[in-house]
C-alpha cells in the first residue's frame, strides 16, 4: 500500500500574530522591569519576567539597537572571583517624546526623557481658540525645543486634551469650553512635526503617568481624577485604563454634586464641572476680593500669605472634590486615588479637607499627583511614552534614524 503524503507545513497568519505579540508583549515587560530595577542584571530580569534567559538577551540586544537601553558599569565584586553580570539600564541619553496638553487658557509644550523627567517645556497663551491654530503653535513650540535640546532626538509626540477625546481616530470629538468638536490632532500635528503622534484624554494621560513613573506604580487600580477647567476621571485597572467605546468613559462633568448650588448650561444645579471647575473658584475669589482674573494659582498664593478667604475658598473646594472622590471610590472601589487640583497639589489642609470627607477608613488610599509643578508637561509626554512601554520594538528603527 502506498504511503499517504503528508501535507506541506503552511505558515498560519495566526502563528505570526501570535509570534508578533508575544515578541511585543516580551520587549514591554523587560522595559518595565529596566524603569522600575534598573541598572539591572539580565539574569534578574528573566527572575521577574518568567521569560527564558536566552529570549531576555536577545530582546536586550534589540533594545540597545533601538538606543532604549544601555549597559551599565558592572559592579565590582569584593573578592575579585567570578565574572561580573553587567547590568542594563534605560538610557536616557538622547531619546526623548514631545508632548502636548491642550489647556483653555493655554498650551504646554514639553520634552520629556524615557523616564518622564521633564527636560524642557514652555507655556503657549492663546491668541485665539481656532483649532488650526493652536495646533500649528503648538507643533511649532515643539520644534523650538528641539532645537534647543542639542543632540536629543523625537521619538514620537503625545498630545493630551480635556473633553471627549477619542484615541483610536486622534480625534478630539467634543471640548465644550474650547469651542472644538471634530478636531483631527493627531492628522494635524503629524503633518506638521512629521513625527508618529498620539492623542487621549488628559485624564488618561496622567493615570499612565502615575502606574509609570508615579505613587501609583504596582497598583492593581487606580483612579486618577482631574480637577482643573475641566473635571474627568480615568480608571486603570492590571495595568489597562480603561476607554470604552469612543473613549468615553471618564466623563464625569455632569454627576450631581451633593451640596451642589451653581447653575450648569445642561438645565441642571450642582453638576461636578460646574461646581469644582478653575472658572468657578476664580469667579468666587474675585466676588470676595481675594484675586481679579482667571489664575487659580493666584488664591493659593493669597492663601500662602494669610488671606483667611482665599484659604477659605479652597479648602471648602477640597471638601467638594473629596464628595466626588468618594463618591467615585464607592462605584470602582480602586486600590489608589490620584487627585490632581490646585489646592491638594500645594496645601496641606485642602489635602486634610478632602480626605476628610473621604472617611478615615479610606484616606490613606488617596494623594495628590506625583508631578506637582510639571502635572501638564507630563500629560501629554505620558500619552506617548505610554505607547512607547507597551511596544518599544515600533518606537523606531534605530537611534539616528
Amino acid at each position: 500500500m502506498p504511503r499517504t503524503a503528508a501535507f506541506p507545513a503552511l505558515s498560519s497568519p495566526v502563528t505570526r500574530v501570535a509570534d508578533s505579540d508575544r515578541r511585543r508583549t516580551s520587549a514591554s515587560v523587560i522595559m518595565r522591569s529596566v524603569l522600575e530595577h534598573g541598572p539591572v542584571a539580565r539574569s534578574t530580569i528573566a527572575r521577574l519576567t518568567g521569560l527564558s534567559p536566552a529570549s531576555v538577551t536577545d530582546h536586550c540586544a534589540r533594545l540597545t539597537g533601538l538606543g532604549l537601553i544601555r549597559e551599565a558599569e558592572a559592579p565590582r565584586r569584593s573578592n575579585g572571583v567570578g565574572r561580573p553580570h553587567v547590568p542594563v539600564d534605560l538610557d536616557d541619553s538622547r531619546l526623548v517624546v514631545g508632548g502636548v496638553h491642550v489647556a483653555v487658557p493655554y498650551t504646554t509644550v514639553s520634552l520629556l526623557d524615557l523616564r518622564g523627567r521633564v527636560v524642557a517645556r514652555r507655556e503657549l497663551r492663546h491668541r485665539s481658540l481656532e483649532p488650526s491654530e493652536v495646533l500649528a503653535r503648538a507643533a511649532d513650540g515643539l520644534g523650538a525645543l528641539l532645537e534647543e535640546a542639542a543632540g536629543c532626538r523625537a521619538l514620537g509626540v503625545g498630545v493630551a486634551v480635556g473633553g471627549w477625546v477619542d484615541r483610536d481616530s486622534g480625534t478630539v470629538v467634543e471640548h465644550p469650553l474650547l469651542g472644538w468638536r471634530d478636531v483631527a490632532v493627531r492628522e494635524t500635528v503629524g503633518a506638521r512635526t512629521g513625527l508618529p503622534v498620539q492623542v487621549d484624554g488628559h485624564a488618561r494621560a496622567l493615570v499612565n503617568a502615575e502606574r509609570l513613573f508615579g505613587r501609583a506604580r504596582g497598583s492593581l487600580s487606580v483612579l486618577h481624577l482631574f480637577v482643573g477647567n475641566m473635571v474627568d476621571a480615568a480608571f486603570a485597572t492590571h495595568d489597562e485604563v480603561h476607554h470604552g467605546p469612543r473613549s468615553q468613559a471618564g466623563a464625569i462633568a455632569h454627576l450631581p454634586l451633593p451640596g451642589g448650588t451653581e447653575p450648569c448650561d445642561c438645565g441642571r444645579v450642582g453638576c461636578l464641572q460646574v461646581e469644582l471647575s478653575e472658572r468657578t473658584l476664580c469667579g468666587r475669589a474675585r466676588r470676595a476680593g481675594v484675586i481679579d482674573g482667571v489664575n487659580p494659582m493666584r488664591v493659593v498664593a493669597a492663601a500662602d500669605a494669610g488671606d483667611p478667604v482665599a484659604a477659605r475658598l479652597l479648602r471648602e473646594r477640597a471638601r467638594m472634590v473629596g464628595r466626588a472622590t468618594a463618591l467615585l471610590l464607592d462605584v470602582l472601589n480602586p486600590e489608589r486615588v490620584v487627585v490632581t487640583e490646585v489646592g491638594v497639589l500645594y496645601r496641606e489642609d485642602c489635602l486634610a479637607a478632602l480626605r476628610d470627607e473621604v472617611g478615615a477608613g479610606r484616606a490613606a488610599a488617596v494623594s495628590p499627583s506625583s508631578f506637582p509643578g510639571t502635572v501638564l508637561a507630563m500629560a501629554g509626554g505620558a500619552v506617548a511614552l505610554d505607547v512607547l512601554y507597551r511596544d518599544p520594538l515600533a518606537s523606531s528603527s534605530g537611534p539616528g534614524a
